[in-house]
């Protein structure tokens, strides 16, 4: 952290006119710092509030629906990492689906309101990301490595939340490893065969951990599922039963 001092004499040197690159490799300072001085000279004050996590008792988060949809999107395409000073939360979102990136942005903020929420373009994705320091206590599922890797399990109080918001947690997970499609076959009918198209939910996740939760919250609202595999790998749950993709119509939808 750089003082007002430092801050002013680093400023009136590019005040001469002279480059950033100059100043910076003769003061030892950033241009991203000095960049950023040029819009704000004094410091943003840090937000001192802890979670509800950290709070004696521990809370539930801020919007338990959003929480039980930001879960999800995290179980499915999220990761939280561990910086210098802080964690950040990335969940990686398809340029195709600027809605989905849209309803991250929201819930994470809905989650987190004192912290920013930011998209960092990648090729083909969207990372919607926000740093806080609090996002290990948010989800205790973090660690090294890749999720399949390792065990994931529901943290008694986030089950709780899943259990009153079951939906949001489904919504999430198809969001970020799922998707709606049109499935077709043909069939005999009056002795000519004839196209038949249905809608169909798949979500496929290498994680067994991930893909329990999800049947798990599944059978909850009384969604019928079963395992298709690709090739020898049981990693896809499909949902084909006419009233239950009418459930999955109601309350997810396809998306967008």
């Amino acid at each position: 952290m750089y003082d007002i001092n430092t801050r002013r004499r680093a400023l009136a040197l590019v005040a001469q006119g002279r480059s950033l690159n100059s100043v910076s490799k003769q003061t030892g300072i950033s241009r991203w710092c000095l960049r950023s001085w040029q819009q704000r000279l004094h410091p943003s004050r840090r937000c001192t509030t802890t979670c509800e996590r950290c709070s004696s008792p521990p809370r539930p988060p801020a919007d338990v629906a959003a929480y039980s949809y930001l879960l999800g999107l995290y179980l499915g395409d999220g990761c939280v990492s561990r910086l210098a000073r802080t964690y950040t939360l990335r969940i990686a979102c398809a340029d195709v689906w600027p809605g989905l990136i849209d309803a991250c942005e929201q819930a994470m903020r809905l989650v987190r309101p004192e912290n920013k929420v930011c998209r960092v373009q990648r090729p083909g994705c969207v990372n919607v990301t926000a740093y806080s320091s609090h996002w290990p206590c948010l989800f205790p599922q973090h660690g090294p490595g890749r999720k399949h890797g390792r065990r994931i399990v529901l943290a008694p109080w986030q089950q709780e939340i899943v259990d009153v918001y079951p939906w949001e947690l489904i919504r999430g997970l198809v969001h970020s490893d799922g998707c709606r499609i049109t499935n077709w076959t043909t069939r005999m009918v009056g002795g000519q065969r004839k196209r038949y198209e249905y809608p169909r939910y798949f979500f496929t996740n290498k994680s067994d951990d991930v893909r329990q939760i999800y049947c798990r919250t599944l059978d909850q609202v009384g969604v019928e599922w079963k395992v298709t595999k690709r090739g020898a790998e049981p990693y896809n749950i499909s949902v084909a039963r006419r009233a239950s993709v009418a459930l999955m119509d109601a309350h997810v939808g396809a998306k967008y």
